[in-house]
């Protein structure tokens, strides 16, 4: 109450000029900043300072100083600006309602097991807006956003170009995933990774699971025996479930896990990835990207 008292019969111009130049504490350079004149500086502070009846700022040869109405009135000064402002952005957004086509890419792990209550969520509030998904590995996501052909994309850490901008939203671990009855799994207890690569593995090439795999394997002189490719986790895992290898899995993946064909085995030294929100920049996003991301960081963005 006591802000909008302050509102009250005068206007943001006033207001953002006393601010500017009791911060800056000169007319020039005051003025240079909000893109006036001297004179109208002058002539805003002056009516402000009419509209309170009390002076605000004197004069000095090295510029302005503040009164001691001045400095009392400063921090609610600031106070008001900031709530016009932020106003100001709300009336904005609500005259550019989130609408029209938004694309969005991700990990097929993270698509499949993260984003369907999210994006349908999404869907149900935001009716005006037209999503799109695309699944694909981490580096051809981060070129498809870096050309502007997805506005946001959901991928692992490291980004590799500097003009990406990336949001964190959480970090697992990867866990071994092997047939059920497997020799692994009846010890009931985590197992070194240097276990895990004497196994017939399922991989996906170029996963950060398969080079650690590989590195594991070359500590120890050994040739990686992997017995299938496939492009995606979930192929892993409906694999692993036919007995043909084992596999190591995303941990969002087993999340919902419950015995069947196969069983889950925690590694000691296993691998980790750290999952991102993604994209060009705030001024590169539509209305529809901007709700968009902001719903994602609400519903998956972790403190972990």
């Amino acid at each position: 109450m006591r802000i909008l008292h302050i509102m009250a019969g005068m206007n943001l111009d006033q207001l953002k000029a006393f601010v500017m130049l009791a911060e800056r504490r000169t007319f020039t350079e005051a003025a240079h900043r909000l893109g006036l004149s001297q004179p109208t500086l002058s002539r805003q502070v002056q009516a402000l300072e009419e509209e309170l009846g009390a002076k605000l700022l004197v004069r000095t040869p090295r510029g302005v100083a503040l009164t001691d109405s001045g400095a009392r009135f400063l921090s609610r000064a600031r106070e008001a600006v900031e709530v016009l402002r932020q106003g100001s952005e709300e009336l904005h957004e609500l005259a550019h309602l989130p609408r029209g086509p938004v694309a969005i890419g991700v990990l097929p792990s993270v698509g499949a097991y993260a984003l369907p209550e999210v994006l349908g969520a999404f869907v149900g509030q935001f009716k005006e807006v037209r999503l799109r998904l695309v699944e694909a590995h981490a580096d051809g996501l981060e070129e498809k956003v870096a050309e502007g052909e997805l506005d946001l994309i959901i991928t692992t850490l490291p980004v590799h170009r500097v003009e990406l901008m990336a949001q964190k939203l959480w970090s697992e671990s990867f866990r071994l995933v092997v047939p059920r009855g497997h020799k692994l799994a009846r010890a009931r207890k985590p197992v070194a990774l240097s276990e895990v690569v004497g196994e017939t593995l399922i991989v996906v090439p170029g996963s950060a699971a398969e080079a650690v795999l590989r590195a594991a394997c070359e500590a120890q002189g050994q040739e990686l025996r992997v017995g299938l490719e496939v492009d995606h986790a979930e192929s892993q895992r409906r694999m692993v479930e036919r007995g043909v290898g084992v596999a190591l899995l995303p941990a969002i993946m087993l999340r919902d896990h419950q015995a069947g064909l196969c069983e889950v085995v925690d590694v000691r030294d296993g691998p980790r990835r750290t999952v991102a929100l993604v994209h060009r920049g705030e001024g590169s996003l539509t209305y529809g990207a901007r709700a968009l991301k902001r719903f994602v960081l609400e519903r998956l963005k972790t403190t972990k």
